[in-house]
């Protein structure tokens, strides 16, 4: 019995990890968006899409190609998530959930109901990262026509329409695909301590701190070198 208490101990612990680191990089975010990749991505974007829109004939097609670029990597994101959501939905359906796979368990509770809850978890965060790259294809495909408008033609007559207009509006567009793609990046991350659940609580545990350690190299920079006025630039671009 002490060993199916493994799962009420030791997997909240694992998810409050996930969950306080992502706080705190959203805080960090925030507040010193200059210290993460995705603040500095943030404001490169802005500056890119403002070049891209200065000279729409010289750029157009780099433009276009880099924003369809971005849509590729959302769309095989977006089928991998749904072939993997049917995959165990499936496995959920003819009973893969159950009790066959209690050889492969390491600890931990090994009842039908827990392997169910197991599989509707990793079925959860797999359906949640294809709507999330759904929402990112449609900001780039919006983007990729917005990107095309040369700002110096331009002919407004209300400073709404100028707004529509600027730079700053696209690059809203661009940044946002990239936040959506970057949180269903997220959701498989979430998938591999969900994932090795199935073996039982410990290998789960174990997983959320390598994860957390492994992302902070990949979510912190101190390499920054950029003149004043981007931090402006990046609250607009993230708007």
């Amino acid at each position: 019995m002490k060993e199916q208490h493994l799962d009420y101990v030791l997997v909240p612990i694992g998810l409050s990890v996930m969950v306080a680191y992502h706080a705190w990089l959203f805080y960090r975010i925030v507040t010193r968006s200059t210290t993460t990749v995705i603040g500095l991505n943030a404001i490169n974007r802005l500056i890119w899409v403002r070049t891209m829109m200065e000279d729409p004939a010289k750029y157009g097609v780099l433009s276009v190609q880099t924003l369809r670029n971005n849509i590729m990597a959302s769309t095989l994101l977006a089928s991998t998530a749904i072939m993997l959501s049917s995959l165990i939905a499936a496995l959920m359906t003819n009973g893969g959930g159950g009790r066959g796979g209690e050889a492969l368990i390491l600890y931990g509770n090994t009842s039908d109901r827990w392997s169910s809850i197991k599989f509707f978890a990793i079925l959860a965060c797999f359906l949640l990262a294809f709507l999330l790259n759904v929402q990112s294809i449609r900001y780039y495909s919006h983007a990729s026509i917005l990107i095309n408008v040369p700002i110096g033609k331009t002919r407004a007559s209300s400073a709404s329409s100028r707004q529509l207009l600027s730079a700053e509006y696209v690059a809203k567009a661009v940044n946002r695909g990239s936040y959506f793609w970057s949180l269903g990046l997220r959701c498989f991350y979430f998938s591999f301590p969900l994932f090795l659940w199935i073996f039982g609580p410990i290998p789960m545990f174990l997983c959320c701190f390598v994860l957390v350690f492994m992302l902070y190299f990949l979510d912190v920079t101190f390499d920054w070198g950029m003149g004043g006025g981007t931090e402006k630039e990046l609250e607009e671009g993230r708007k």
